[in-house]
């Protein structure tokens, strides 16, 4: 026993230091950015905005997984396939919008018909997944559900190849989101503002309906303990597809909101995004509903800002190719030193 708890002392120890040496290299890099004055003002509010939305398509996302865990402690890796889903099959219905010109003639209605396609397939993808891969395994030990979900995802990722093709294709631009607009004296797209207005409206709603509804109760309820709950005459399994069939739509918007951002889709587009969005949960605290959305705002912001603000000073160049490296790391910080994250709970094991 001494020899092994020696052991711990010794990881922890090293992973506290070299924890440390990430945060005082990033520290470093920030002073010597500022000092040389490599970027002007309107840059970087330019950086800090488009982090912003990119922050909130990872909010919903990571809200989907944080639901899941909330209900039945598994992370559902499969996750950014059903985002992925949604999103490439609504390129068809807009395809056939822009062909049939209603892009042009009524460009709400086209772009409302776009996101209900996208929530209403994510939302199916993601209650067959509950009832074919994870209820049957409902009472096994926590490794089987992950495995599976592992699986489910490549599953999900190579079907959509074989329907869709291997290709990377591009949406129909929704004139409707041209232009730039200024809320006093910050500059952004419309397209930013309608990603992030979208999506701070979601996510209120989302807040509402779970704290104020019969049907969120009855979540937090199960999320508490299913089998107290279920004499309570609380029905767990409709719950259970309830939640998901919730992060399915949060996912859908999440696919549509992502493709005013960057305006493409292919079959691997859920994988980062899918693995930021679970960063962004663990980052909020994984089961927080708030954690989560604040999660995802921050990762968005640290990956928009973090390259420029921690590696320019360093000379890097393309600092912004290192994006990804930024993200991994604040997980890799947070599981040293927070690993509950910002506002959630430790485990009774």
């Amino acid at each position: 026993m001494p020899v092994r708890r020696s052991r711990l002392n010794f990881v922890n120890l090293f992973l506290w230091v070299l924890g440390g040496s990430i945060l005082a290299l990033a520290a470093f890099g920030a002073f010597l950015t500022i000092q040389q004055g490599r970027l002007s003002g309107d840059q970087w509010q330019t950086l800090i905005v488009a982090g912003i939305a990119l922050g909130s398509v990872y909010a919903l996302l990571a809200l989907g997984y944080t639901l899941v865990y909330g209900i039945l402690f598994m992370i559902n890796f499969a996750h950014g396939e059903v985002f992925m889903w949604g999103a490439f099959t609504a390129y068809f219905a807009a395809t056939a919008l822009n062909n049939a010109g209603m892009m042009a003639s009524n460009p709400i209605l086209a772009f409302v018909l776009v996101l209900a396609t996208a929530m209403l397939v994510s939302m199916l993808v993601a209650v067959m997944l509950e009832r074919i891969a994870y209820r049957p395994l409902r009472g096994a030990p926590r490794l089987v559900p992950l495995i599976t979900a592992i699986g489910a995802s490549l599953t999900l990722q190579y079907t959509a190849r074989g329907f869709y093709g291997s290709g990377v294709r591009a949406y129909p631009d929704f004139t409707l989101f041209d232009g730039s607009i200024a809320l006093g004296p910050v500059g952004m797209t419309v397209k930013q503002f309608v990603v992030i207005a979208s999506a701070i409206t979601i996510m209120v709603l989302l807040y509402l309906f779970i704290n104020n509804t019969r049907t969120g109760r009855a979540m937090r309820a199960v999320s508490e303990d299913k089998d107290v709950a279920a004499m309570m005459g609380i029905n767990v399994d409709r719950i259970i597809v309830t939640t998901f069939a919730i992060g399915g739509l949060l996912a859908g918007a999440a696919g549509i909101l992502y493709t005013l951002l960057f305006n493409q889709v292919h079959f691997f587009m859920g994988f980062l995004p899918g693995i930021k969005a679970f960063t962004a949960a663990v980052l909020g605290g994984i089961g927080n509903v708030i954690g989560a959305a604040l999660g995802g705002l921050t990762l968005g912001i640290l990956e928009s800002l973090g390259p420029n603000l921690l590696l320019t000073g360093y000379g890097i160049p393309a600092p912004n190719q290192l994006k990804d490296v930024i993200a991994f790391s604040v997980l890799v910080l947070v599981l040293i030193f927070r690993p509950a994250g910002f506002l959630g709970r430790k485990e009774n094991v």
